[in-house]
C-alpha cells in the first residue's frame, strides 16, 4: 500500500489521532509529549503512529497535509495542527468538546 494511503487511513479509520515521536508513554520530543498529554487528559480515546519506527511516514507526513512538523493531529479526519495549536484547544476547553464530537459521530 501506498504510503500516503496508509497515512489517510489512519487518519480516516481513527477519530482522533496523532502522528508524533514516540509514544503517548514513551514520547521521543518535548512537543509530542505536550500534545499527547494533553490528548490523555481529555479522558478520550486516541490513537497514535510513532513516525519514528516508520521512515516512510516520517519522510511523507509532512506533505500529506502540507504541515511541516512533529506532531500531527487530527480530530474527526481533518488536521487540527501541532503541540501549540494542540495546547490553546486544550486551554480553552475546545479539545476535548472536538475529541468528543469526532469519537461520538464515528459511532
Amino acid at each position: 500500500m501506498d504510503v500516503l494511503a496508509r497515512i489517510r487511513e489512519q487518519v480516516e479509520q481513527n477519530p482522533v489521532v496523532i502522528f508524533m515521536k514516540g509514544t503517548p508513554q514513551f514520547p521521543q520530543c518535548g512537543f509530542s509529549s505536550r500534545a499527547a498529554a494533553a490528548l490523555q487528559d481529555c479522558g478520550v480515546a486516541f490513537a497514535h503512529v510513532n513516525v519514528l519506527a516508520d521512515p516512510e511516514i516520517f519522510a511523507n507526513l509532512p506533505r500529506f497535509a502540507d504541515w511541516p512538523t512533529f506532531p500531527q493531529i487530527y480530530i474527526g479526519g481533518e488536521l487540527i495542527g501541532g503541540c501549540d495549536i494542540t495546547l490553546e484547544m486544550y486551554t480553552s476547553g475546545e479539545l476535548k468538546k472536538a475529541m468528543t464530537a469526532a469519537v461520538q459521530a464515528a459511532g
